[in-house]
């Protein structure tokens, strides 16, 4: 790639710190590259788009307002596209028949190169039509690609950011023992540490995968793998222990059908 060939983009993400992350990034591999903005939503990268007409737009998937790929279907034939996105499941494989171009979060320099490398090779160029392909990731149908994993089924989250001090943290969402809500914050406990995060419960109740993360109380949710018992205390509550963690947490009475047999 050429790292002085000049172009403009345009960078939407709701998080702060990965618009900062990638901004970073973006000058370490493309100096020449000009952000000319950046939007915290889907409607403000449309409007800012409009208004600043970069060659390249690099969306965020989840945002409020207007998707990343929402606002993808109003932008396609107007600019060259990139999703920044930390979902890693079956949309990636309809990113990867090259009308689309994604970026894993944290973006890595080395794969941010191959990306801007790809972007300089179609400046000047029209960007290609790619709506049947947006529509088709609209409905969760990634397309038949060969090795594709099934239409329909739900890209769920699989990292989770966290700002420690001044540093982005990525946690698998693997390794997270359970969620609790902690007044306008959530917390995220790990066998080894606990985070804040400004996502709060319900939002991550309708991104993680249900089969691995069940609600038990209005204010937790718990990884199901790392539940090592059931009991009841003296007052007749229903306690889970987590495996590797000190605290039993409580289920409450409306979420008390998931352990049945107790």
């Amino acid at each position: 790639m050429n790292p002085q060939l000049r172009a403009t983009a345009l960078i939407a993400d709701d998080e702060d710190a990965m618009r900062d992350q990638l901004r970073t990034r973006l000058r370490e591999v493309w100096p020449a590259l000009e952000i000319v903005a950046e939007a915290a939503n889907g409607i403000e990268a449309v409007a800012l788009a409009g208004q600043h007409q970069p060659d390249i737009v690099f969306l965020d998937i989840r945002m409020p307002g207007l998707s990343g790929i929402e606002a993808a279907r109003m932008l396609f034939n107007r600019c060259h596209l990139v999703f920044v996105t930390a979902y890693d499941q079956y949309a990636i494989e309809a990113f990867e028949q090259g009308a689309l171009d994604y970026v894993l979060k944290p973006a890595g320099g080395e794969r941010l190169k191959t990306t801007c490398a790809r972007l300089q090779t179609r400046l000047g160029k029209q960007p290609a039509n790619i709506e049947q392909q947006l529509t088709a990731l609209l409905r969760g149908q990634p397309g038949t690609r060969p090795g594709a994993k099934p239409a329909g089924k739900p890209d769920y989250l699989r990292w989770i950011q966290a700002v420690v001090g001044n540093s982005l943290r990525m946690i698998s969402t693997r390794e997270v023992l359970f969620f609790r809500a902690d007044e306008k914050y959530t917390r995220v406990q790990t066998s080894q540490s606990e985070v804040l995060i400004r996502k709060t419960l319900k939002e991550l109740a309708d991104e993680l995968d249900p089969d691995e993360f069940w609600r038990i109380h209005r204010s937790t949710l718990v990884r199901v793998d790392a539940i090592e018992e059931v009991s009841r205390d003296l007052r007749g509550r229903q306690m889970v222990r987590i495996r590797n963690f000190p605290e039993l947490l409580e289920v409450s009475r409306g979420h008390s059908h998931l352990f049945q047999q107790m």
